[in-house]
C-alpha cells in the first residue's frame, strides 16, 4: 500500500516536471523566444558583436552572462508569484518581457560557450542540466506525452488548414464580402 502511494507520487511529480518541461520547450521556446532568438541572431549589429566577444576576458562575459540570467529567472520568478496572486495581465506583460532577454542571454550563451565552459563549476552546472534533461526525455511518460502532442498539433492543423479552405480562400463568401467592405471603405476615405 505505501509503495503504491510512493509510485504514484513518484508518476505525479515526473508527469509533472515532464509538462513543465513541455511547456516551456514546445510552447515558450519554439512558439515564442527562438524566433525572437533567430532574429536576434541574424542582426548584423550583432554579428559585429559576436566577433568583438571573442576578445573579450572569459570573467567579464561570465558575469555579464549571469547577470542577464539572474534578471530574466527573477522575471520569471516574479511573473509568476503575479498570476499566482491573481494579477494574470501583469504577471503575462512581465512574462513577455522577459522572452526577449531571454533570447538575448541564449544567443550570448551559445556566442560565448567556449569562454563560459573554461569555468569548471560553470561546465559542471550546464553538464548537470543538459544530464537532467536528458534523463527527463528518456522517461516513457514524456515519450507518451510527446506522442500524444504531435497528434494534437497534427488535429489542430488540419483543423487551421480546414477553416482556411472554407473560410479564407479567394472565391469564399467571407472574403468576398471583406474585400466588399474593404473597397467601400477605401471608396469613402479617397473621396
Amino acid at each position: 500500500m505505501v509503495l503504491k502511494i510512493k509510485n504514484r507520487i513518484i508518476s505525479l511529480l515526473q508527469l509533472l516536471l515532464v509538462l513543465i518541461y513541455i511547456i516551456f520547450e514546445e510552447l515558450i521556446w519554439e512558439g515564442i523566444a527562438k524566433p525572437i532568438y533567430d532574429a536576434v541572431h541574424s542582426l548584423k549589429v550583432l554579428q559585429k558583436i559576436e566577433l568583438k566577444l571573442q576578445k573579450v576576458n572569459p570573467f567579464v562575459i561570465l558575469v555579464l552572462f549571469v547577470a542577464l540570467l539572474a534578471v530574466v529567472e527573477t522575471f520569471g520568478i516574479y511573473a509568476g508569484m503575479l498570476f499566482l496572486s491573481g494579477h494574470i495581465l501583469l504577471g503575462l506583460s512581465l512574462y513577455l518581457t522577459k522572452i526577449p532577454i531571454a533570447a538575448f542571454t541564449f544567443w550570448l550563451f551559445r556566442v560565448t560557450e567556449d569562454k563560459l565552459m573554461q569555468f569548471g563549476w560553470f561546465k559542471w552546472i550546464y553538464e548537470y542540466i543538459m544530464q537532467g534533461i536528458d534523463w527527463l526525455k528518456s522517461l516513457q511518460i514524456y515519450k507518451d506525452t510527446m506522442v500524444r502532442l504531435k497528434k494534437l498539433k497534427e488535429i489542430l492543423k488540419r483543423l487551421k488548414n480546414r477553416i482556411k479552405e472554407r473560410y479564407f480562400k479567394e472565391e469564399s463568401p467571407l472574403m468576398k464580402r471583406l474585400k466588399k467592405h474593404y473597397r467601400n471603405l477605401k471608396e469613402s476615405l479617397d473621396r
